[in-house]
């Protein structure tokens, strides 16, 4: 098997409580030709002497720890990253999670195998409150494990094939720095947008049933803490797929990114109203995503969308204080 040098991108950020249990995991990987780069985003708490104790007692790791000047969010540290990173794959990884012994090893070998730009892992989700685990807790479709063109990937991701966090891929990194496909500044749902902007442009992918993550769910996972903010973010989210709707002259990807959408607007509707239960905030953000593509009259007529999607469609595109009325009887009986 080749040995291709391999970036682990890791953020550091009011982290002090995990950031020892990620870093060994790393330490333990069985594929040992790996980068650690660790991206100091002017955490305030004990984290950074932590790592730096961790690299005294591992000099024979190779790890970077950069800083950042100021506070800059988590898309800018995976910037900072990307652009700091000399692997010929890179692996974002989350200083709240873990990988298994095996993380890196099974990955690199996919690719050498299978000679992707990416491939894609299971993870299992670990719940701190109450100790149970759930695999695959963001699910990955297995219906088909490679693909080398890209019609093929975009179709299945707007399908909702694979999840769309950037951790626990391994990614050619030569792919993301020619295609200049970076993090927008700014987002709280930041890997929601990259992803889509990453499928829109790769070429060769492949995925593997192996779980080689462990996503840990405690009291400040960005799960249990959803604001405004991020329900802002979920429209930018959208008002930036709408501009490659506008972009692309490809009627069958126009076709696709149209059936995304209606699955994101009922999604960020449904964790809104969830999180704020805002009358007037629901009323504005439907007026705004009404402007956002939607189904077309052909679109009801073909089989390529879900009776499901039609319905959603519809109720996505009623006057406001009907689809408000309706949306709340809804999911409030």
């Amino acid at each position: 098997m080749n040995t291709p040098l391999v970036s682990i991108n890791i953020p550091v950020y009011k982290c002090e409580n995990y950031i020892t249990r990620c870093l060994e995991s790393v330490k333990t990987q069985t594929y040992q030709n790996i980068e650690i780069i660790l991206i100091n985003d002017c955490t305030p708490d004990n984290s950074i002497s932590l790592i730096e104790k961790f690299i005294k007692n591992n000099l024979n790791l190779n790890i970077k720890l950069l800083h950042h000047k100021e506070n800059s969010g988590l898309s800018v540290v995976r910037n900072t990253g990307i652009d700091n990173s000399t692997g010929e794959y890179i692996y974002f990884l989350d200083s709240d999670d873990d990988i298994t012994s095996d993380c890196i090893e099974k990955l690199v070998k996919n690719v050498s195998t299978e000679n992707t730009q990416m491939v894609i892992a299971q993870n299992r989700w670990i719940n701190t409150f109450d100790g149970s685990t759930k695999d695959f807790g963001f699910p990955t479709d297995f219906s088909k494990l490679i693909f080398n063109d890209n019609e093929a990937i975009f179709n299945a991701y707007c399908k909702g094939a694979f999840p769309v966090s950037s951790w626990n891929k391994l990614i050619k990194l030569s792919f993301i720095k020619e295609n200049n496909i970076y993090f927008i500044p700014g987002l709280y749902a930041q890997d929601e947008l990259w992803m889509f902007h990453v499928m829109e442009k790769i070429n060769s992918l492949s995925v593997i049933k192996d779980i080689t993550y462990n996503y840990y769910l405690h009291a400040n996972s960005v799960i249990f803490n959803r604001t405004k903010k991020n329900s802002e973010n979920h429209q930018t989210i959208l008002e930036w797929v709408t501009r490659s709707f506008e972009k692309t002259s490809d009627k069958n990807r126009k076709k696709l990114i149209r059936g995304w959408i209606v699955n994101f607007k009922k999604l960020i509707l449904q964790m809104q109203w969830k999180v704020l239960k805002d009358e007037d905030y629901f009323k504005t953000n439907y007026a705004r995503m009404k402007k956002a593509p939607s189904l077309t009259i052909s679109d009801y007529l073909s089989a390529d969308f879900t009776k499901e999607q039609k319905k959603e469609n519809l109720l996505l595109n009623l006057p406001i204080n009907i689809g408000y009325k309706i949306f709340k009887k809804r999911y409030e009986g």
